[in-house]
């Protein structure tokens, strides 16, 4: 039986309990089946409901695409999110393990047509109800799946973006765990003096130089890693960061520029952290040239390789010292991690060295700005998280010592 309505409402045709629905999108006919179960009432609904978004120019071509499927062809894509531009080959890597990891197990099997908020609602249930997932984790695969959809609507593919009725959003500040990229995270406070005695716990170590830098400048870990001595200019006591390493598995490590504009920038260098510097650079070219120690040569004739760097790997066994190759930036963290376990600092990241000098410097009262464009970040970001952090006794005596001046000019006795 066919239920014929008016021209451009499209039409309705039941047979044995199912209704197939048929209407035009584009100047091409379209049809929608709805299985036993269904009444009349609902079809219709439905029909208008599909009529009323070809007219709104919200209808899409049915597909038979899975949630499976488009997740594959997003990250063959690039990833790309609402600037439509490709993520970096790692970014691309951390977004495929939370995507195969902890969505495609549960909705790939699941038409992109038909996914519901609800369903998104409990696959962010379970994974709040797995110990192992952690709460950052969750919000991250959150903000990547959400960008998987998004891309998804604005190219056509489905109508509404069923992440716009999603009440379960995971709340990444449950915890202190991280995830794709804390960039602008503050970090654990250290006191000035918990700092030295870090700082000066790897003095034995060859990580010393970079940890050292990384108190010093507020850099990331990567852009240490990357830097040359070509970066140096010895008379400004500036520091140009322009790359960072990033490690993957399809290129393993290598030299790229930074992801953001804010990251190209020029960091001033006391003189301590000059000497520093300037001492690491003698012992390399006096290892380059061949030259022991204490041998009082003229070493401005020496000349460095191109591309020497300023933190390079340690040579395997039998190997000679090479200073074009960079470390490994995991087993760098890693070790960091080990050692500053030993010295009692073992929930202190090498990442929080970035937050501590952070929050020094705006402790101390340096403008935001200012602090940002020293480390690269956004101010807005920083500003956030440096509200989140955890308050240093140093900063606490700080905050009493301004008000107290503050209040003696006007609370006279």
């Amino acid at each position: 039986m066919a239920n014929k309505r008016g021209h451009g409402e499209g039409s309705i045709e039941q047979r044995d309990g199912v209704f197939r629905l048929r209407y035009r999108l584009n100047g091409k006919k379209q049809s929608k089946t709805m299985r036993v179960g269904t009444t009349l009432k609902k079809a219709r609904a439905e029909l208008r409901a599909l009529v009323r978004g070809v007219d709104t120019g919200e209808g899409v071509e049915p597909i038979k695409l899975t949630v499976g499927q488009w997740i594959d062809q997003w990250l063959e894509l690039g990833a790309p999110g609402r600037r439509r531009m490709k993520v970096s080959q790692r970014t691309l890597e951390r977004y495929s393990q939370l995507l195969r990891t902890h969505v495609k197990p549960v909705l790939g099997d699941r038409p992109l047509q038909q996914i519901k908020a609800s369903e998104i609602d409990k696959l962010y249930s379970d994974m709040a109800s797995a110990a192992e997932i952690a709460p950052r984790t969750q919000h991250h695969v959150h903000v990547v799946f959400g960008a998987l959809l998004a891309t998804a609507a604005r190219k056509g593919l489905i109508a509404i973006n069923p992440m716009v009725r999603v009440e379960q959003i995971p709340n990444p500040d449950s915890s202190d765990e991280n995830g794709i990229d804390d960039d602008g995270d503050i970090g654990a406070g250290l006191s000035e003096t918990d700092l030295a005695k870090l700082v000066d716990g790897f003095r034995s170590s060859n990580l010393y130089l970079v940890v050292a830098l990384a108190a010093a400048t507020g850099a990331r870990r990567n852009e240490l890693l990357a830097l040359r001595w070509s970066d140096l200019d010895v008379e400004k006591k500036e520091l140009r960061i322009e790359w960072a390493l990033e490690q993957t598995k399809e290129f393993k490590i290598r030299r790229k520029r930074p992801k953001t504009k804010r990251g190209w920038r020029t960091v001033d260098l006391d003189d301590a952290t000059m000497a520093m510097l300037l001492g690491a650079r003698e012992r390399h070219l006096r290892l380059h040239a061949g030259i022991p120690d204490g041998v009082d040569v003229d070493l401005g004739l020496i000349r460095l390789p191109s591309g020497a760097l300023m933190f390079p790997a340690a040579p395997e066994r039998g190997e000679d010292f090479d200073l074009t190759v960079p470390r490994n930036p995991r087993n760098f963290s890693k070790e960091f991690a080990r050692r500053a376990g030993l010295l009692g600092f073992g929930s202190t990241r090498f990442h929080d060295l970035r937050g501590i000098h952070t929050t020094a410097l705006l402790d101390a009262g340096i403008p935001v700005h200012t602090v940002a464009q020293r480390i690269g970040d956004d101010p807005a970001i920083l500003l956030r998280n440096y509200a989140k952090r955890k308050r240093t006794q140093e900063a606490d005596k700080k905050l009493a010592q301004t008000i107290s001046s503050l209040t003696a000019g006007f609370l006279r006795t």
